[in-house]
């Protein structure tokens, strides 16, 4: 594999920035004229290697990718969604992690003038010069773009049609002489999941046509390495369907161009992703949706030379570092396991979101290393999962033996151990074709004096991949109690006694469906409730409470982890709330 990184070193600033706001001018009146800047004399274009490797051995090269997501693009500035300013030392953390190249997403609109010639401030483009440089000199590929932009002014384009244009021009005019003396592992992206607000298919498909057509031509009319730098164009959305990129693809194939990507987003099946409508685990429904996903991103562009860049993949509630994760853990596992998998099928590079949940910006430790072990093991192997991640043991009943699904994913079973300990086959766990089952004298041993919650955690070995960590939990029935409230500030007291919720079932007397999300009864994790474990309570939001009839009982089914259900009733009345156990 031909590998286009060349040694580190800080990049020159190229034109300065008042020639770089006259080159702006010029590139937009040269594409009003139909002209080009990038003349066949430009000493900065004659000076670039004759033959640069292929988009499709670059692209390969950037495996795997990291997103400095909610930085850059937060609105207003860089350190308004959380996270603290960029320093070198993030990407050396994410370097040594094995990531090849970084996502810097930026928005432009609070930085920029709204009206002609749109200049962008000297300091925010310093800045964003500054944060790429610093990935460039760790040897990182650097994919940058125009990012919330695209619903923030961008999506307007049907009904400012010229104003936007000349907007997107001039914003990507003045990148690109900021940039163009940059080696060409820095890549640029056209925009960010591009929006168009009351328009129809045919036209936002004819827009998004008319956007990457003409950053395509700013970016290469402004010359120097910008001559055969890279693009990365997406889709509507950077949505995975099958239409959308049958429109990319036409694009692409009409701007007969090799130095093309092609970029969408994956966050998965939908209900799974955000756990509503009962989509609690990764199954089969969920699994075929990826499959498919990424074997249209194969089949479409591929198969055809066309490099695709997973601009964005993750879960749209998981991690989640200031709520309870909506997604278990174990089933996340599952989902990050086989999407690695099926990008290295197809061939995909693929581009972690990270908006501070995966590495805490402040302490630069990832926050679970077990997930990102599992992750990193992905670009290059499978590992063995299993149905669950975890063993409910009833205090309140006798102890038996509890069984597993093993997912062996192509990989031999080589057991169990706790810690450096192995367990011993036949007498703590068998194992029968996929089905592993702890025997009732192994668990006796690992619940010890059986205290709610995890007494033991067990990993499973595989021939290959990262082990398989199952825990042992004690639990009881929740214990709910009754309440009142608002519709502004409502929680059910719990005792959750070792056990931890799933989803909630929400149901009128008459069997329909209560909540702001009224085409199913299960209410959207996070969105209609939370649990509260360290303060003993599920919380009942706003939303959902302000949803509901008034006057109108309401049924709640919570469903727990370990299987167990416990009904609730709750009923609004103008802005009071009341609720009931069982």
């Amino acid at each position: 594999m031909k590998d286009i990184r060349n040694a580190a070193h800080r990049r020159s600033r190229g034109p300065g920035r008042l020639a770089g706001l006259l080159l702006t001018v010029l590139v937009i009146v040269g594409l009003s004229g139909g002209t080009s800047l990038a003349a066949t004399g430009d000493p900065a274009q004659s000076e670039r290697p004759k033959a640069a490797a292929a988009a499709v051995d670059a692209v390969a090269a950037m495996q795997p990718s990291w997103n400095l997501g909610n930085t850059l693009d937060a609105i207003p500035d860089e350190t308004s969604w959380g996270n603290p300013p960029v320093t070198e030392e993030l990407f050396d953390t994410v370097r040594a992690k094995g990531f090849r190249s970084v996502r810097i997403p930026v928005t432009w609109k609070d930085h920029q003038s709204a009206t002609a010639p749109y200049t962008i401030d000297a300091t925010f483009m310093n800045r964003v010069e500054q944060v790429v440089d610093w990935a460039l000199a760790d040897g990182l590929y650097v994919v940058l773009n125009v990012h919330h932009d695209s619903w923030q002014w961008i999506a307007d384009m049907p009904a400012d049609h010229d104003g936007v244009l000349a907007r997107f021009d001039a914003t990507w005019a003045q990148i690109s002489a900021t940039f163009r003396d940059a080696p060409r592992t820095l890549l640029f992206e056209s925009v960010n999941e591009p929006v168009f607000n009351n328009a129809t298919e045919a036209q936002k498909a004819q827009l998004l046509r008319e956007l990457n057509t003409s950053f395509h031509t700013v970016v290469r009319s402004s010359g120097g390495g910008n001559g055969d730098r890279l693009l990365v164009l997406p889709t509507e959305g950077c949505t995975p369907s099958q239409n959308l990129m049958d429109d990319l693809s036409t694009t692409m194939s009409a701007l007969h161009d090799s130095n093309l990507v092609a970029t969408v987003h994956y966050y998965g099946y939908w209900p799974f992703s955000v756990n509503i409508a009962g989509g609690t685990r990764y199954d089969a429904t969920a699994q075929k949706d990826m499959t498919d996903a990424f074997t249209r991103m194969r089949d479409l562009f591929v198969a055809k030379g066309i490099p695709v860049y997973l601009g964005e993949y993750g879960l749209l509630s998981y991690p989640d570092y200031t709520r309870p994760d909506a997604v278990e853990r174990g089933e996340a596992l599952k989902y990050f396991e086989d999407l690695g998998h099926q990008a290295r099928l197809g061939g995909i590079t693929t581009a972690l979101w990270d908006a501070g949940s995966f590495v805490n910006r402040n302490t630069l430790q990832w926050r679970d290393p077990g997930m990102m072990e599992l992750i990193k093991s992905s670009w290059t192997t499978r590992s063995g999962t299993a149905s669950s991640d975890t063993v409910y043991v009833p205090k309140s009943a006798p102890i038996t033996a509890r069984t597993l699904t093993l997912n062996l994913n192509g990989t031999g079973f080589q057991g169990l151990w706790q810690g450096g300990t192995p367990l011993s086959y036949g007498r703590d766990y068998t194992v029968s074709g996929s089905r592993l089952t702890l025997t009732a004298t192994a668990l006796t041993r690992l619940v010890g004096d059986r205290a709610h919650g995890v007494n033991a955690t067990l990993r499973a070995r595989f021939s290959r991949g990262v082990p398989w960590q199952i825990d042992v939990i004690t639990h009881d029935t929740p214990v709910l109690s009754g309440a009142t409230g608002t519709t502004g500030s409502f929680a059910v007291p719990a005792r959750f006694r070792g056990d931890s919720l799933a989803t909630m079932e929400a149901r009128y007397a008459d069997g329909g469906n209560a909540g702001q999300t009224d085409w199913t009864p299960f209410q959207e994790f996070n969105r209609a409730f939370s649990p509260d474990y360290p303060g003993g309570r599920i919380v009942l939001t706003a939303d959902f409470l302000n949803a509901l009839r008034d006057g109108a009982p309401v049924t709640l089914t919570f469903h727990f982890w370990s299987g167990t259900t416990v009904t609730y009733h709750v009923t609004k009345s103008a802005g009071s709330v009341t609720g009931s156990a069982s």
